[in-house]
């Protein structure tokens, strides 16, 4: 019987990871960056007021530049820091709005009236915040001073030319995305999302649109993987049953390889009729059916299959079984293709709030609810099953899951209050 960390480490390694092509930024969410982007022009462009108010010259309203420490470029003003005698009225000489093109220039002695985003006059160096004045239209009274450089967004203060906006490797996320756009670039290079083909084989099934008769059941364990690796991040396509003589079977799962990083097929494995579907897979490559020390899901196989040797899972039927086995070993799978760096779900170590039995000699995997303590934070889990036999088949159990408790080879009883390592599934909330 092969280790969990075994059919792993096959697995991974033959992962592929697509050819980089180039997409628009708006559709690159959480793909991996395939090259150096470097910034062409400075970020912002120009000094621009970083609130509403009035570009003025520091000195003009009794401040210095060592004023300018107290608030960066992000801050809002502070309504209660203390305030200055009145240092005389300004005359207002005009108003610059956001994305205006019309050049103003101060002179000594006068304010501009500024909108958030705004370009600076020339020779303004500060904005007066519109709460440290009388908002006066004409003329404004400063209610305390400014220093230079206040509430003004430097020419370059965030990406100066020639800076690396975003990096080669790195995943793109809602931040990346923006660098982009900030660099002017509407599309970018980018390893895609693997392209995952999921099927299903088993005389005994029938699809969803149709009501099974005596001896047949719904085909739902395709539906399951299927959805498991688009929430992995795959691009997939479900093909359904496959159910066909030979030769039609051969042509359906050749041309699968022909436009997958990925296949998986549900039913070639543990069924009577798995043998024929393992005897075409054969006909098209190398493939391996064992029997790997977890539970669900010990029986399953892989496959390198084409000219490309793309990889193939062979999975049970059973949904449950299917699921396991998509998370803890399909899934890995995808998320190296994506070329991410962590290929796992992450794990926590949690309090067992109930007595859970496993079966000796494999690793067991508990669909079960993580919670937290309100007082303490610590992890408290509750197994929704065991790993030991009949309740594991059963999925609505893992319909009510947020997490898998995952239970080490050697062990096959857990106390209530013992420690367990448990691995997060997908946040529903």
């Amino acid at each position: 019987m092969r280790s969990v960390e075994q059919q792993l480490d096959m697995v991974v390694d033959a992962a592929v990871v697509p050819e980089p092509v180039r997409v628009g930024i708006g559709d690159a969410l959480g793909l991996m960056c395939a090259e150096e982007v470097s910034a062409t022009r400075p970020l912002p462009g120009f000094a621009q007021a970083a609130v509403d108010g009035y570009a003025v010259r520091a000195v003009d309203v009794g401040g210095t530049a060592g004023l300018s420490a107290r608030h960066d470029a992000s801050d809002q003003p502070d309504a209660e820091a203390p305030k200055p005698a009145r240092d005389g009225a300004l005359p207002v000489v005009g108003e610059v709005a956001a994305g205006s093109q019309k050049p103003l220039r101060l002179q000594p002695r006068q304010a501009v009236r500024v909108a958030t985003g705004a370009p600076l006059p020339t020779l303004a160096d500060a904005v007066l915040p519109l709460e440290w004045t009388d908002r006066g239209v004409k003329r404004v009274t400063p209610t305390r001073p400014v220093g230079s450089g206040e509430f003004v967004r430097r020419p370059g203060a965030d990406i100066q030319p020639g800076d690396i906006a975003v990096r080669s490797g790195a995943v793109l996320g809602p931040a990346q995305v923006g660098l982009l756009a900030a660099a002017g670039r509407d599309k970018v290079l980018v390893y895609p999302r693997p392209r995952v083909t999921v099927m299903s084989y088993g005389l005994e099934l029938v699809d969803v649109d149709r009501e099974p008769g005596l001896g047949q059941v719904y085909d739902v364990a395709s539906y399951v993987v299927a959805a498991a690796a688009e929430e992995a991040g795959a691009d997939v396509h479900r093909v359904g049953i496959i159910n066909a003589e030979p030769r039609r079977l051969r042509e359906v799962v050749a041309s699968a390889v022909a436009r997958s990083e990925l296949v998986i097929i549900c039913g070639a494995v543990g069924g009577s009729g798995a043998g024929a579907i393992q005897d075409v897979l054969g006909e098209l490559g190398e493939v391996d059916t064992t029997r790997v020390a977890m539970h669900p899901g010990s029986v399953q196989g892989f496959a390198l299959l084409g000219d490309e040797r793309v990889p193939a899972f062979l999975l049970p039927a059973n949904p449950v079984s299917a699921l396991v086995i998509a998370e803890t070993i399909v899934r890995p799978a995808i998320r190296k293709s994506l070329g991410k760096s962590s290929t796992g779900r992450r794990a926590v170590r949690a309090r067992s709030l109930r007595a859970i039995e496993s079966i000796g000699g494999r690793r067991g995997y508990v669909r079960a609810r993580l919670m937290r303590d309100a007082d303490t934070g610590d992890y408290l889990v509750e197994s929704l099953g065991t790993a030991d036999g009949s309740p594991a088949h059963l999925l609505a159990g893992f319909a009510e899951a947020n997490a898998m408790i995952r239970l080490p080879e050697g062990v096959t009883y857990v106390r209530p209050g013992d420690i367990v390592d448990v691995e997060f599934l997908q946040q529903r909330s």
